[in-house]
């Protein structure tokens, strides 16, 4: 398997959509979330379904959002080894929301909108396709 790493920066409510599209069905662990509010920076370690792929894969994927100077969560799990699928990222109004599966979101408040999103390992391949029935 090739190890074609991505790294996308969005800039613009235009480049989310993107970014979001290959965040869809990305898992992770409650523990793999973390705010620190000196940087201003929310960042998630993923493993991201590698739909831009011909083969069925995953990626350990980081996702990081600057200047972001507020969250809130909502339907968020207590235990720290609850695994969340992100469904997407959009902007709401000056908020940028990720969803999650079962009701779970969190919302950003940033300054201005920079998100990265940068494969950090080579793929792995797996026999499981998300499946959206």
């Amino acid at each position: 398997m090739q190890d074609e790493r991505l790294t996308l920066i969005g800039q613009t409510a235009d480049d989310l959509p993107a970014i979001s599209a290959l965040l869809q069905d990305a898992t992770l662990r409650v523990v793999d979330v973390g705010y620190d509010r000196r940087a201003r920076r929310l960042a998630l370690l993923v493993n991201r379904y590698r739909w831009e792929s011909t083969t069925r894969s995953r990626v350990r994927c980081a996702l990081r959002l600057e200047t972001v100077t507020a969250v809130q969560r909502q339907g968020w799990p207590v235990g720290g080894d609850a695994v969340l699928n992100l469904l997407s990222l959009t902007q709401d109004g000056d908020w940028l929301v990720l969803t999650f599966a079962a009701g779970a979101a969190l919302r950003m408040q940033a300054e201005v909108i920079e998100v990265v999103m940068e494969d950090l390992a080579a793929p792995w391949e797996t026999h499981r396709e998300p499946n959206h029935n």
